[in-house]
């Protein structure tokens, strides 16, 4: 269980979750009781779920925490918005290191396929109009993931583009203040509307998107390929590869948790 848990949650990111995760006063009834489950077990948990695909109910009793115990701590984590803070920490520590490059961004999206249905959820046009889900995701130069967002399959991906750019956190950097803005996006025809670019470059965000029956997308292809490759990394946690939850705040808290392991990643490396 040890070497199992410090491959999943190494030190590092166990501190770096402790400074975003709240406190809990644990009132213990007279006479004793069972002992609550400790944050990192259940942690670990939630990450094996993540990674792995399983369901709660397959995750297996080495962990310590029952299933039900680990699903309602994941639960509440993800209402108090702890993987969003997490995701946050981690950009800007790298903000910090000087390791987020703002020169360009790129922006995709993904669709996934949604079982149970539920909120942000619709037929997906690519999938012979099942139901699914739609993974948005902007990322920096070198395809750390800086922004992400989800929304129902038939969500065109220009509706998405200023809920991004707005989500994106202000975050450190190594000399001056925060940053939170790009210099340039790049993006394919699906934002190419001239009311984005006017939107962007009233942000001092410099649109570099194809243009509809003028530029061919490969022509940005350079740009654009760490977005889809990011896009694979995603893959890397299998929960991702459908949306089981009919709660969308817990299928955005998975993208959360995939985010923030795969920008850990390259913090400790």
């Amino acid at each position: 269980m040890t070497s199992l848990a410090g491959h999943l949650v190494s030190d590092e990111l166990w501190e770096l979750f402790r400074r975003v995760v709240p406190e809990t006063v644990v009132v213990r009834p007279q006479g004793g009781g069972r002992r609550r489950a400790g944050d990192r077990e259940c942690l670990t948990a939630i990450v094996f779920v993540a990674t792995s695909g399983c369901s709660w109910r397959q995750l297996p009793p080495v962990f310590g925490p029952s299933w039900p115990t680990v699903y309602r701590r994941f639960a509440r984590w993800s209402q108090q918005r702890v993987w969003a803070r997490l995701h946050r920490v981690i950009l800007d520590e790298l903000g910090a290191r000087g390791a987020l490059d703002w020169s360009r961004f790129a922006v995709d999206s993904v669709s996934v396929r949604a079982l149970k249905g539920g909120k942000l959820t619709g037929p997906n046009p690519t999938d012979r109009g099942k139901t699914g889900s739609k993974i948005h995701l902007i990322v920096d130069r070198a395809g750390l993931p800086i922004s992400v967002a989800i929304s129902a399959a038939n969500t065109h991906d220009s509706v998405a583009l200023q809920p991004l750019i707005m989500g994106i956190p202000p975050v450190r950097s190594p000399h001056g203040p925060r940053r939170r803005r790009p210099a340039k996006l790049h993006g394919g025809k699906g934002y190419d509307y001239p009311y984005l670019r006017r939107w962007l470059r009233a942000r001092h965000i410099t649109p570099r998107i194809a243009r509809r029956g003028i530029e061919n997308s490969q022509r940005l292809g350079r740009h654009r390929w760490v977005v889809e490759r990011t896009m694979s990394w995603l893959g890397g946690c299998r929960r991702l590869h459908r949306r089981y939850e009919r709660k969308p705040e817990h299928f955005l808290a998975f993208t959360a948790i995939a985010t923030s392991l795969i920008n850990h990643r390259r913090l400790t490396n």
